[in-house]
């Protein structure tokens, strides 16, 4: 019975949007939030367009991938300024932009390796 009751929340939310596994739940992902996701990670000015729609759509998946993308942003533009180490340190950056975007498109709530915790515990104003 439970079974196809779940069954039947899967159907629902195929016709809505994505669906992502968070540790114990089942959670929906409307196509605006996932857009506002998405939409983040395409250079400072999506991030910047990315603030503003998701002021009208406020979801912890898109505050989420808002917080990664910042640092990811930051981080880069910070190693952007060290000759040499920090432009190779960018190519790392490049990946980590790459593996984050392909997590928002998936509908995933994926940190970022090794930076990821500290983007969320220190971009926290991010609502």
């Amino acid at each position: 019975m439970q079974y196809q009751s779940m069954e039947k929340s899967k159907q629902h939310t195929a016709s809505h949007g994505s669906i992502y596994f968070d540790e114990s739940s089942i959670i929906e992902i409307s196509t605006m939030t996932k857009v506002v996701a998405i939409l983040s990670y395409i250079t400072l000015i999506g991030w910047l367009a990315a603030i503003v729609l998701h002021g009208g759509h406020k979801s912890n998946f898109a505050s989420f991938h808002l917080r990664q993308s910042l640092g990811l942003i930051v981080t880069g533009a910070l190693l952007a300024l060290i000759p040499l180490i920090g432009w190779l340190l960018n190519i790392a950056i490049c990946l980590a932009w790459l593996y984050a975007l392909y997590h928002v498109v998936q509908g995933h709530k994926q940190k970022v390796p090794l930076l990821g915790d500290f983007y969320q515990d220190h971009l926290d104003f991010i609502k």
